[in-house]
Formats: structure tokens, C-alpha cells, sequence
């Protein structure tokens, strides 16, 4: 049987930087993508956000991972011209009932290493942003923006050139544990399937990154590596009002992180839009709801007050990886090793949601640590 060293099922970001930061150190490399190309999923269909990692508590693995990948990413794109800017974000208390969930924020990210936080009253916050309104606000400069269709194509490319094998339109159908690793059992399009062994098994699957793990054996509930579908939808807003807004702009945050509330991003060509809402879903589309246009309004109005309801325009929607149940508290990512579960050489990637987009070099680095640290591979770190 056609053996290789290591296969990472999914070509989104955190796939592909993965593949990125070992293959130089690996024989042989192979990526599993069921999509027709890398980032078709969670990766190209977010806010496009580089964030500074103030959200989350201290000490998680998303906190950590955040920090550090916020200035790997900021380092990666300035070193291979990927567009960027770092434009800074506020977080604006609507009220003064708000005013104490804003300082707490920037009490967590000073914790967390966020660079450059500072807190605003209403006359700093109006220099900034002289269109929204609030009692009081944080101020994250090392906040940004990137094009994250030219990241994802850069990072396949690099991979391609250290000789990894993508296999676009290939579903995984089994993985079963053998002495030396696992047999994948793959599907292509024409319903061929055909197998491989693979020393190291890489899961980071996004949104199907639980079945992945129930393909290998792990009972998904047992080890609470169940996914919850979240969808977030965005609305653009109409181009005469884009301009109003310089950076980026966000609410006090949703109990329990489920999402960041619906905020204001620019992208780099200077578009405005609102989103993402967070809605737990069973079945997974990408339709936008236009008679949410009243919800993204009225949540928006307090600190935006410039906008009106028909300046809103259904744009697209994304969905999120959740580990957490509907009003369940904060979960952290999963990057597991399985050998506690007797499967050396499976690392799971579960719930890698936002912020895994800034975090994603940093995963990579704390991957090959594992594939070093736990005997896997040598990997030069």
C-alpha cells in the first residue's frame, strides 16, 4: 500500500499553514480537501479580521494562539506582499450600563498581551470615529484588515512548492488505526475510492472536523468534540454612507463569546458592511435573510446612529465551527494529540473558529511542537 508521512484533511487556513510550516521537514506531504480548492469554507467567509486577541480569557489556547498569530500573520504579509492594513478597531459602550463590560474587556486584553489598548471617553472616541456615538470605548490599534483570498492562494502555493500533494474533491470515508499509523479511505468525485497509509493523521477539517473524529473511533460526545453549526450573515452597507466609518467598530460583546456582536468592518477596497449575527443552525446554507436588515439595524443604530434600515443590502454568510451548545459558557479550541485514546499519531483541530484566521501560523507552530515534543517527527522548529 502507498504510504506517505503525513496527510492534513482540509485546505482551509489552518490546513494549509500546517501543511506550510512541516512539509520542508517531511518527505511526503498530502492534503485532503472535499471543496474543488483551498479556503472554500470558514477561510473566505468571515470578516477578514486580524485580531489582537482581547476577547478571550487569560491564559486559553485561543488567547495565547491569538496574540502570536496576530503578529506572524502581520509579519507573513508584509514579507510576501499580501494586502494589509491595520486600521484599529473600537468597542463601543452603547450606555453607560456598558461602560463596566468595556473596561473589564480591556482589563482581559492587557491580560492577554493585546498590544497598544487604551481606554476612550465620548470627545477621544469621536476623534476617531466621529459617527459613532457611545459613553465610552476601547481602542485596539493593532487591530487590521487582510485579503484573505490572497493569503490562502499564497499559502497553497508555498506548499506546492516544498512538494505537497493536494487532492482537491476527495472525501474521507474511514480512518482506521494501524501499527504505523492509519489507512485513510478516500472518495473522489467519480465515487472511486482507494486507500493509503499515512504515519501522521492531521484533522482540520473546520466544520466537519467532529465526523473526522468519529471516523477514527473517538465518540464525538463522550469527548465533547461535537460540532454546533453557527451562521453569521452580513449586510453591505449602501456605498453613499461607506465612508463614515474609518476602522472598525464593535459592540460590547455577546454573554459567553457565542459571537462578537454585529459590527462594522471595512474590507480594502474601502466597502462597509454589518455582521456577522450568530444562529444556531441544523442545516448548512449560505442564504442571506433580508428581512434581518431590521435586527442588523436595530442593534446597530445606538452606536451607529447615521444608519438607516435601507442602507442594508443581504450580502453573504458564513458559518462557524462552535463547540459550545446554545447558551453554553466559553469554549476553547481543541489541538489534541489522541495518544491518551491509543491513537499516536492523530492530532485533532476541533472548533478552530474565529479567531483561527489570526491564529493560524500559530496553530502551525503549535503543531509541529507536538509532532517534536511527543516523538512524532522531527520537525525544525
Amino acid at each position: 500500500m502507498y504510504g506517505v508521512d503525513a496527510t492534513i484533511i482540509g485546505a482551509g487556513v489552518v490546513g494549509l499553514s500546517i501543511a506550510c510550516r512541516i512539509s520542508p521537514s517531511l518527505r511526503h506531504v498530502v492534503v485532503l480537501e472535499s471543496e474543488p480548492g483551498p479556503g472554500r469554507g470558514i477561510s473566505s467567509r468571515n470578516s477578514e479580521v486580524i485580531h489582537a486577541g482581547i476577547y478571550y480569557p487569560e491564559g486559553s489556547v485561543k488567547a495565547q494562539l491569538c496574540v502570536k498569530g496576530s503578529s506572524m500573520i502581520y509579519a507573513f504579509c508584509s514579507k510576501y506582499d499580501i494586502p494589509f492594513r491595520k486600521i484599529g478597531k473600537v468597542v463601543v459602550a452603547a450606555s453607560e450600563k456598558e461602560d463596566a463590560s468595556i473596561e473589564e474587556l480591556f482589563l482581559k486584553g492587557t491580560d492577554n498581551g493585546a498590544p497598544g489598548l487604551r481606554m476612550l471617553g465620548p470627545k477621544e472616541l469621536a476623534e476617531i470615529e466621529p459617527r459613532v456615538k457611545g459613553t465610552c470605548a476601547l481602542h485596539s490599534p493593532n487591530t487590521g484588515i487582510l485579503d484573505s483570498h490572497r493569503f490562502i492562494k499564497r499559502l497553497e502555493s508555498m506548499c506546492i512548492d516544498r512538494g505537497v500533494t493536494f487532492l482537491y474533491n476527495s472525501s474521507v470515508l474511514g480512518l482506521e488505526k494501524t501499527a504505523s499509523g492509519f489507512v485513510c479511505t478516500v472518495e473522489d468525485t467519480r465515487r472511486a475510492s482507494y486507500c493509503f497509509s499515512s504515519q501522521v493523521v492531521i484533522n482540520a477539517a473546520g466544520l466537519g472536523s467532529d465526523q473526522i473524529a468519529s471516523l477514527a473511533g473517538i465518540d464525538i460526545d463522550q469527548a465533547h468534540y461535537r460540532i454546533f453549526p453557527v451562521k453569521g450573515e452580513y449586510f453591505r452597507v449602501r456605498p453613499s454612507k461607506q465612508h463614515m466609518i474609518k476602522g472598525l467598530v464593535y459592540p460590547s460583546p455577546e454573554k459567553h463569546l457565542t459571537g462578537l456582536g454585529i459590527h462594522a468592518t471595512k474590507d480594502l477596497s474601502g466597502s462597509l458592511r454589518l455582521g456577522p449575527n450568530a444562529i444556531y443552525v441544523e442545516h448548512m446554507d449560505y442564504d442571506v435573510d433580508p428581512k434581518h436588515a431590521r435586527d442588523f439595524f436595530e442593534s446597530t443604530h445606538a452606536i451607529m446612529p447615521f444608519l438607516e434600515k435601507d442602507d442594508l443590502i443581504p450580502d453573504m454568510a458564513g458559518i462557524r465551527p462552535k463547540l459550545q451548545e446554545k447558551g453554553a459558557a466559553f469554549c476553547d479550541f481543541v489541538i489534541s494529540h489522541e495518544n491518551s485514546r491509543s491513537m499516536e499519531g492523530l492530532i485533532n483541530l476541533i472548533g478552530i473558529e474565529s479567531p483561527g484566521l489570526t491564529s493560524c501560523l500559530a496553530i502551525a507552530e503549535k503543531v509541529a511542537f507536538i509532532l517534536n515534543e511527543d516523538g512524532l517527527f522531527q520537525v525544525a522548529l
